[in-house]
């Protein structure tokens, strides 16, 4: 999966220091992140590499790298460089690099989010201390938001419940399993009985926990559960979210080459089981 980047490591924990020029800069435009190709790999400049106007902001550090953003103003271009959205660190090579990126985007839109205190209105400060926004009108503090989801393997026997989303719900074409967000006042195993409701209309037994997954495309925390029906297996589909809900054969599951997410990798384990 995309964190998975041994013997690479993520440290997570914020610094308030100054860039070093042979620190990697991901520079931002709006939501998106230069970057070059070489060799099949993608590469971040070094904080001493380009002329940026901004200041570099501390984001996170692997290994011994620290990892700072910049802003690019809209007329800064940067030859031999582009700018990429997040769906390009789906295939990014190496994995530790698209993990990077993607993390990135993820602490760089919640700064964005945030630059305005929900409370009173008054702009928010980035802590010193601390990775968050403070307000120095009212005092409120904000500390970045992840989502849970769960994610659901539904089983019946030697089949596997496989959906499309609706174009008009997500851009995501590719077959996938049922997901959905937890509610407040929900346990995980609560929401995995009632997404598989609202979107199959298909009652659970037998939850089983089997992995969770960071997922910074979505500003989630995905937690998958392997469950199986209980009782009919006739679908009856929530049009408004899926296109298509099919029971699929062990031996009939698509192709899917991507192992980036742990949707897939829950898929892959079903179908390898004996």
């Amino acid at each position: 999966m995309i964190q998975d980047i041994a013997p690479h490591k993520y440290y997570v924990e914020f610094e308030n220091k100054e860039a070093d020029s042979e620190d990697i800069l991901i520079i931002f435009k709006g939501n998106n992140v230069l970057v070059r190709e070489e060799g099949g790999r993608t590469w971040f400049p070094a904080v001493g590499e380009l002329n940026v106007k901004s200041k570099p902001e501390f984001l996170f550090r692997i290994d011994d790298t620290n990892l700072f953003m910049a802003e690019a103003s809209e007329n800064e271009e940067f030859e031999g460089w582009h700018f990429e959205g997040q769906e390009y660190f789906r295939t990014a090579f190496p994995m530790w690099k698209a993990f990077a990126g993607v993390t990135a985007i993820q602490i760089h839109r919640w700064y964005n989010d945030n630059r305005f205190c929900s409370r009173c209105g008054s702009p928010m400060k980035k802590g010193k201390m601390e990775r968050s926004v403070v307000c120095e009108s009212c005092g409120k503090t904000v500390y970045p938001g992840i989502a849970p989801c769960v994610i659901v393997a539904l089983t019946d026997g030697n089949r596997i419940l496989l959906t499309k989303y609706n174009p008009k719900h997500s851009k995501y074409a590719r077959y996938t399993l049922i997901a959905g967000y937890t509610e407040v006042g929900e346990t995980f195993e609560d929401t995995v009985r009632r997404e598989v409701r609202e979107e199959v209309g298909l009652s659970v037994k037998n939850i089983r926990y089997y992995k969770n997954q960071p997922w910074s495309f979505s500003d989630t925390l995905l937690m998958g559960f392997f469950a199986e029906v209980d009782g009919s297996s006739e679908i009856v589909r929530d049009e408004s979210e899926l296109s298509e809900a099919v029971w699929f054969e062990r031996e009939d599951i698509p192709e899917n080459n991507s192992l980036i997410s742990l949707t897939n990798e829950m898929i892959e384990v079903f179908r390898n089981q004996k």
